[in-house]
């Protein structure tokens, strides 16, 4: 558990992050990262999707896929 801890600081240190987020898998971002999944797959059945990064107007939601939960970091975007 300290290991994670540890992981969720050095991650919300970085300057550009404003929020950390861990949702268990019924949260509805998971179906979009499903349909990510799904498309990686299709192109390659020997890959996997790990990581799926979100860019809007405003901020970058990068989002990292287990099969248990979801960690969503949301940033400013780099310039």
């Amino acid at each position: 558990m300290a290991d994670v801890v540890e992981t969720l600081k050095r991650i919300e240190a970085h300057k550009d992050v404003i929020g950390i987020i861990v949702v268990n898998a019924e949260e509805p971002l998971r179906q979009i990262a499903m349909m990510a999944r799904s498309t990686v797959r299709d192109i390659d059945p020997q890959n996997d999707l790990r990581f799926l990064r979100i860019r809007t107007k405003d901020y970058q939601i990068l989002v990292a896929v287990d099969n248990d939960f979801l960690l969503i970091t949301i940033q400013m975007p780099s310039k």
